[in-house]
């Protein structure tokens, strides 16, 4: 894959094309602080189709947002229809994972007639929450927030302490968290520090409901292939992530054994998967 970049409205954006231009159209959405690197593993197997792998705003070598703007899922979507306006992409395929996933349902779901195929890993709709945690959610974001100012970025002599953190925090091998350290590091004063926006960490002010969600999953029209890593993860336990899985009007689902990031750790099987899943008629 080739770097890239382009400008939106919101800020630059960097990232990794590759494929055959004039395939599929298919744009790939990182997990939360990943990058583009995160579609390395895979991109080989899917060479037919055109692949733009951008770094989300405020991950990997992408801009971050202005002072005073929030990172929100409402936002990234008009950062990813965005991104495809910007690459003359009137209609195009997305492809998921984990937080990208997220964003990519909310795509699907609020601009369908852009969508035509959507594969999401690890990740459908958006996370819920309980109504009542609504007020402890909101506080707890608001002082996230405030105690941001002043915070110092740890800064690491060279990459094998952040290879080591992130292999620890996400049970990546070696060469996977690699590829995303070489690209979120960020050379300061005394070494690399992340280049990830430190706004990234707050938590969201609010989040949908189950309900919310549901509705959501269901009004996805396109055709929509969801793959699982098998054991779950604990914020998506079966069988919920399984019927909501359910709730897709052109779904499919397939579970494979792996962990949270099984795209990069046996891409093989993911792309086994997909299948040619990009290249089926509507």
């Amino acid at each position: 894959m080739r770097e890239f970049s382009l400008d939106i409205p919101a800020v630059a954006i960097r990232g990794l094309r590759g494929g055959r231009p004039g395939g599929p159209r298919v744009l790939a959405l990182h997990g939360w602080l990943d990058n583009a690197a995160s579609f390395l593993p895979l991109a080989p197997y899917l060479g037919e189709v055109d692949l733009v792998a951008p770094d989300l705003p405020g991950h990997g070598h992408s801009g971050h947002l202005p002072p005073g703007v929030e990172y929100t899922f409402a936002g990234a979507v008009h950062d990813v229809l965005d991104i495809a306006d910007a690459l003359g992409w009137e209609r195009f395929g997305l492809l998921g994972h984990s937080m990208g996933a997220g964003i990519a349902s909310l795509v699907a779901a609020g601009c369908p007639q852009r969508v035509e195929r959507l594969v999401v890993i690890e990740a459908l709709g958006a996370l819920p929450e309980d109504p009542a945690r609504t007020a402890e959610r909101l506080r707890e974001a608001v002082a996230a927030r405030r105690a941001l100012r002043g915070k110092r970025l740890r800064v690491f002599a060279d990459a094998e302490p952040a290879v080591r953190a992130r292999m620890q925090a996400n049970g990546l091998s070696a060469a996977s968290a690699r590829l995303l350290v070489e690209r979120g590091l960020a050379e300061v004063e005394g070494g690399a520090a992340w280049s990830s926006d430190p706004r990234l960490t707050v938590p969201t002010m609010t989040r949908m409901t189950d309900a919310q969600v549901d509705d959501l999953v269901a009004g996805i029209g396109c055709p929509t292939r969801v793959i699982y890593a098998d054991p779950p993860q604990a914020y998506l336990p079966e069988p919920e992530r399984s019927r909501r899985a359910g709730l897709l009007p052109r779904g499919e689902l397939a579970v494979l054994p792996g962990g949270h990031h099984l795209h990069m750790e046996d891409p093989a099987a993911v792309a086994a998967a997909i299948g040619d899943f990009f290249f089926r008629d509507a």
